[in-house]
């Protein structure tokens, strides 16, 4: 065998191997066991966030909704409707908003934290368009 083709067959090889490598890499069983997506709360079917991963004032204002306040703004612990229908359906009076303050906005901004009675808190950033379940 010629050196020329000695280097192609070994060119070929490492290809392939490396594409092997590559896909075996991404074949791995990836379900959770409770069937749900993985990142996704089974129980609303909302994303999940950590809340390390939101920003600080969203970490704030969870220590004083744990620490049951004082919150900057009046309307903080109110009843939140869930008009929207996007969180789990559950009897007036069960989820509770809260401001998560915007730095440079001159109002409440549109960022929110929403508390279940239960316990589980929910994060909006677009004025309850959307929310994700805050995983602590």
């Amino acid at each position: 065998m010629r050196t020329g083709q000695r280097s192609t067959i070994a060119l070929v090889v490492a290809v392939l191997l490396a594409a092997l490598v590559w896909w075996t890499q991404g074949s791995g069983d990836t379900s959770a066991d409770d069937g749900a997506r993985p990142g996704t709360d089974p129980s609303s079917g909302l994303s999940l966030v950590r809340l390390a991963d939101l920003p600080p004032e969203a970490t704030d204002t969870v220590a004083l909704i744990d620490a049951g306040g004082p919150f900057p703004e009046d309307e903080d612990g109110g009843t939140f409707g869930n008009r929207e229908e996007l969180l789990p359906d559950r009897p007036e009076g069960y989820y509770t908003e809260y401001t998560v303050p915007t730095p440079g906005s001159d109002d409440r901004g549109a960022r929110r934290i929403v508390a279940g009675r239960d316990g589980e808190l929910y994060w909006t950033e677009d004025h309850y368009a959307s929310f994700e379940r805050i995983e602590r």
